[in-house]
């Protein structure tokens, strides 16, 4: 055979990209670790910047996942806040009346929180009739939760407290209240949570003195029969009468004012 008659070889050249198998990207990684290895194999931006996009989505979720399980161990063991201060306007013999101060909240509470990497901050936004206070609840990996409520200066008392003291009893009260709540904690009843005693959550808070000789007035006047009115008033003397049965006393006592002239 001559080399006309020699078969016909036919060459085919493979011109897929050669990849190493150390070049492709990880397929077991996170994404910082793409976004790596594509920026030093000079991948396209736009691709790269879809990858940053996956990081920091990555990123918040496991932030997010990470807060929900320190909240959930915190709350398996929560510490125990007790009461701790007395207000002795409101103690009666025997009975004292007691209640929670921020401080002791605060100082119970914030050392549990921070074993879970957990740590809580607050903001005051104040405007012509209310106070606002937020109370951000928030995570070493940086997500975070807050709670807030909305209240006006804290005007129970009469004239007991001067304008600045009545937005530092909102201010306290909300600021407990709103830990409260982004914590999960509860107090065993709404007075527990208090600045003063004298405030908005005061346990057993009484009417002032002025409110007590007003109603005292009132009964004189309309020659009403004190024990009848104590007992629609639910209290044991004029003195005891709790101050959110004050408008209650006054409207009885003034309808049957009315009812009398």
């Amino acid at each position: 055979m001559n080399e006309d008659q020699k078969p016909y070889e036919l060459k085919v050249t493979d011109r897929r990209p050669d990849f190493d198998k150390s070049e492709t990207l990880p397929t077991q990684a996170s994404p910082n670790a793409v976004i790596m290895t594509a920026m030093q194999k000079g991948y396209d931006v736009s691709l790269i910047e879809k990858m940053m996009a996956l990081q920091e989505r990555y990123e918040s979720n496991e932030a997010r996942k990470a807060y929900h399980e320190a909240k959930a161990a915190f709350n398996e063991n929560p510490p125990e806040i007790l009461k701790d201060k007395e207000n002795t306007q409101f103690s009666r013999g025997d009975k004292k009346a007691m209640y929670v101060s921020l401080g002791n909240i605060l100082k119970t509470v914030n050392p549990a929180l921070g074993k879970h990497g957990l740590s809580v901050s607050f903001e005051i936004n104040q405007s012509d009739k209310n106070v606002t206070v937020s109370c951000k609840l928030s995570h070493r990996m940086g997500h975070s939760e807050v709670v807030t409520m909305t209240a006006p200066p804290d005007t129970s008392g009469g004239n007991a407290k001067n304008p600045i003291q009545q937005i530092k009893s909102t201010i306290t009260y909300l600021r407990a209240a709103t830990f409260e709540c982004v914590t999960g904690l509860a107090a065993t009843d709404e007075a527990n949570l208090d600045d003063d005693g004298n405030g908005s959550g005061a346990t057993d808070e009484y009417i002032n003195t002025d409110q007590q000789t007003e109603i005292n007035d009132l009964l004189k006047e309309t020659k009403a029969d004190v024990q009848k009115f104590l007992k629609y008033i639910k209290a044991e003397s004029v003195e005891t009468i709790i101050a959110k049965n004050y408008q209650k006393a006054i409207k009885a006592l003034e309808t049957k004012r009315e009812k009398s002239s």
